[in-house]
């Protein structure tokens, strides 16, 4: 039945797609809209065959937004979940995925921890030129993690003008729960050299009674040249160090006045190309990212918690890629590559709940080789097809295959069918594969797996200043790891693949760019996911139950921004975010059993304006007064089962440009 909706559907959108097209005019004036992350060179992003939402770093400062989870809220089909105020761990669940499905990339250079996992919470949109969200599976050029998309974040650059120019902005800004913050960030060109630079701090006292503080500084650079005709080369850098305190336990009750948590992340990149001959490229991306996670719960006070939990997890991995690019012939292109990714992971942990304390050291280190091969032809016009493989040799895993098709029609000038297939995988995490703690890891794992199929149309109308789309995708997941207690001998593995579950959607998206005095975009995301086989799990109350969906997935979402788009004094722009209702675990302290709920639905409204109060001028500097406000009803919701997300925000601050 899930099939045959899908079908229909879109039959539906191409039948009334075409009917549209037939009444608009062949011409598009808007300009094309460049993108890399589909395919590792620029692409025109109307010539992908895969679903991709570009967000300009222009309308994330327009809007006020300051972390890139935040951001992501707009994107079809993702769900970010945050667990309580500023800095609380937060998740992404793309496309009904789990939250370890989705490779994150700084400048190309992979965040994630081993096994997929990425905190949302305190990735700054600082110094952000873009961010491509590619969705669907892309392991066959990114490797692992890459199972249900792609989030990269590309560092501002610079104008790359022939005469030596720069340009500076300073913000400061402040309100709600004792909020701060400040940023400073330049940029400047002369002649094949380019650069920008930004530095950052954030803080806040949280929504939270006690013990709820936030501070975050973040720095970032980018510097590009061309040594020469042939050869540019980029080097980038972002730095954040993070601490949050908080007051709850994992249940969300409100007890601890001492217990905090410090993130600290390195991204170090090298992106390095040279042309060899005609139609002949060569490309190297190298770099390092590191992370220093920290939690430290020392007894409180009578009468709150007496129990000591001390933890500091490091994690360090090396990053090559060097790939060929041919275009020497017509309507044709091919990539051809070889990765290494070579991770280290340090854990030192100190635990004390009554029976006496407890320390353990854990140290690992795994590398893993990919090589991939892309071909992109269009044989006639009109009609593009890629076809790509992966292999992956991993030292834990071993040789590991993914693939992936696609195609790209154009009906008419303005209308565009997309269809593509292909598998995703994640590997299993250091503590699943090597265990600690007293939890036998298990060395023989595969890593969990996808396929996927999606089609979708896409219809540009008003000359290119609106887009309409309209994208159906299958997924099916199987080989999921769970954990289990039930071991049939001493010292037999504690984790197994064994899990399936489905995720199946239709995401529709309306986009208007610069029709008239208005622009935005509103995204609407129906979901469907179930649990195929739960695996160890038992009972009505687990996270997998058969035939049950996933938590924290919700079935309906929408998403809608609208913004001025003349150049005037005032510019004004609103978000509205909808999630439907959907299941989650309300955790309970023992013994008191844990219980599977559905959370309702709720829906927040975001306002942003900034007043030109001194236009800049070559050499004269501009000042914006700008204010944005959060949450504008004050609705009371939890994302998470247990925690309550935070109120209506109110900043107000002051911008100072010089161009």
């Amino acid at each position: 039945m899930i099939r045959l909706s899908f079908a229909a559907a879109a039959l539906l959108a191409a039948s009334q797609l075409s009917r549209l097209a037939a009444q608009e005019s062949q011409d598009t004036t808007a300009l094309p809209e460049i993108v890399v992350t589909v395919d590792r060179y620029p692409t025109r992003a109307d010539s992908v065959a895969a679903a991709i939402t570009v967000v300009t770093g222009e309308e994330l400062r327009a809007q006020g937004i300051r972390y890139v989870g935040d951001a992501l809220r707009q994107v079809p089909g993702a769900q970010v979940v945050q667990n309580g105020s500023f800095g609380a761990a937060a998740s992404l669940f793309l496309r009904g995925g789990q939250s370890d499905y989705v490779k994150v990339l700084v400048d190309g250079i992979p965040a994630n921890q081993p096994g997929g996992s990425y905190d949302w919470s305190a990735l700054a949109t600082d110094n952000v030129e873009r961010i491509e969200v590619l969705r669907g599976p892309a392991s066959v050029i990114y490797g692992s993690d890459a199972v249900t998309g792609v989030v990269q974040i590309i560092t501002r650059q610079p104008a790359g003008r022939a005469e030596s120019r720069v340009e500076a902005d300073a913000l400061v800004e402040g309100g709600t729960y004792d909020s701060f913050r400040w940023e400073g960030s330049a940029r400047g060109d002369a002649g094949p050299l380019g650069w920008s630079a930004s530095l950052s701090r954030f803080t806040t006292d949280g929504a939270y009674e006690f013990n709820n503080r936030f501070r975050n500084t973040v720095a970032s650079a980018v510097v590009r040249a061309r040594p020469g005709a042939r050869t540019d080369l980029a080097l980038s850098g972002r730095w954040a160090d993070g601490r949050f305190q908080f007051p709850t336990d994992f249940t969300g009750a409100v007890v601890d006045r001492n217990q905090f948590a410090t993130n600290r992340e390195l991204t170090l990149s090298l992106d390095a190309g040279h042309r060899l001959l005609p139609g002949l490229e060569a490309r190297l991306l190298a770099g390092r990212y590191e992370s220093d996670i920290g939690s430290d719960d020392r007894p409180d006070p009578a009468p709150g918690p007496s129990s000591l939990s001390l933890r500091q997890a490091e994690m360090g991995r090396w990053t090559a890629d060097a790939r060929l690019v041919f275009s020497g012939l017509p309507h044709a292109l091919f990539m051809g590559g070889a990765s290494l990714d070579d991770q280290d992971e340090r854990v030192a942990s100190e635990f004390d709940f009554g029976f006496g304390a407890t320390t353990d050291l854990f140290e690992a280190r795994r590398k893993n080789w990919g090589y991939y091969l892309q071909g992109t032809a269009e044989p006639v016009s009109g009609l593009r097809l890629s076809a790509g493989g992966r292999v992956d040799d991993n030292e834990r895993f071993g040789t590991f295959w993914t693939w992936r098709a696609s195609a790209l029609a154009f009906a008419t000038p303005t209308t565009r069918v997309r269809a593509a297939a292909g598998t995703g995988f994640k590997e299993p995490s250091f503590f699943e594969n090597f265990g600690g703690g007293g939890v036998t890891g298990n060395p023989d794992l595969h890593p969990e797996r996808s396929t996927s199929y999606e089609a979708g149309v896409e219809q540009d109308l008003a000359a290119g200043r609106v887009t309409l789309g309209v994208t159906g995708f299958i997924q099916h997941f199987r080989d999921m790891v769970q954990f289990t207690f039930a071991v049939a001998n001493p010292g037999d593995p504690n984790y197994v693949n064994i899990a399936e579950a489905n995720a199946n959607g239709i995401e529709t998206v309306l986009e208007v760019r610069n029709l008239g005095p208005l622009a935005g975009a509103v995204s609407y995301t129906w979901l469907d996911t179930d649990v195929g086989d739960a695996g160890f799990s038992v009972g009505a109350d687990e996270e997998f139950v058969e035939g049950l969906p996933l938590i924290r997935r919700p079935k309906h979402s929408l998403s809608a921004r609208l913004s001025t788009a003349w150049r005037l004094p005032v510019q004004l722009g609103a978000v509205l975010t909808y999630v439907g209702a959907r299941d989650d675990l309300r955790f309970a302290q023992f013994p008191d059993p844990t219980r599977r709920i559905e959370l309702p639905s709720y829906t927040t409204l975001d306002l942003s304006g900034t007043v030109t109060v001194l236009r800049a001028r070559r050499g004269a500097p501009g000042v914006d007064v700008r204010a944005r406000m959060e949450n504008v009803f004050d609705e009371r919701y939890e994302q998470t089962a247990g925690f309550l997300a935070r109120g209506r925000v109110f900043l107000v601050g002051v911008t100072s440009s010089i161009r």
